[in-house]
């Protein structure tokens, strides 16, 4: 079984997330989506709000492809939450350049600590390279449209979040 690690913060899961699982899900039988604990970053949403998110935005994209797509939380390495979930390749997205060269770093430090286990870049689609989650929730605060960066259910979740659902 081909088993990838998709890991990411998700706060909240956009339409480029989206894109990236939807397109790995044809690379892999079981996709593991990584929710990144991350206190440094604080996250708008709770870790159990985003992992309810994923999954529920992946449900759909699991029955449609065949992909068993699951969301496992991980507050470790990203190599050692890749060898707990038994996955044999790391799945990231790219946007632009200024993402390129962050994760030549990481791939280059996780080939060290693991020379197994491969990283396999996705570009993101034309209409998903802006994405980025901080800018939506920033257009959300500022009262911008986001139907256009996540999905109704995710942009109510933010709404709610907001104080304005």
């Amino acid at each position: 079984m081909r088993i990838g690690l998709y890991p990411g913060t998700f706060d909240p899961v956009t339409h480029g997330h989206i894109d990236i699982i939807r397109r790995a899900c044809t690379l892999v039988d079981r996709l593991v989506i990584g929710v990144a604990i991350n206190r440094d970053k604080g996250p708008m949403f709770s870790l159990e709000e985003r992992l309810a998110m994923v999954e529920a935005e992946c449900r759909y994209l699991s029955e449609a492809t065949g992909t068993e797509i699951v969301a496992h939380p991980f507050e470790n390495l990203l190599i050692d939450c890749a060898r707990d979930v038994g996955a044999q390749m790391i799945v990231r997205g790219l946007r632009a350049v200024a993402d390129f060269e962050y994760e030549f770093q990481m791939v280059g430090m996780n080939r060290t600590l693991d020379p197994e286990i491969e990283t396999v870049f996705l570009m993101a689609d034309a209409q998903h390279q802006a994405i980025a989650s901080k800018l939506v929730k920033e257009i959300a605060r500022l009262g911008g449209d986001i139907s256009h960066f996540v999905t109704p259910t995710v942009a109510r979740s933010l709404m709610d979040k907001l104080g304005r659902g």
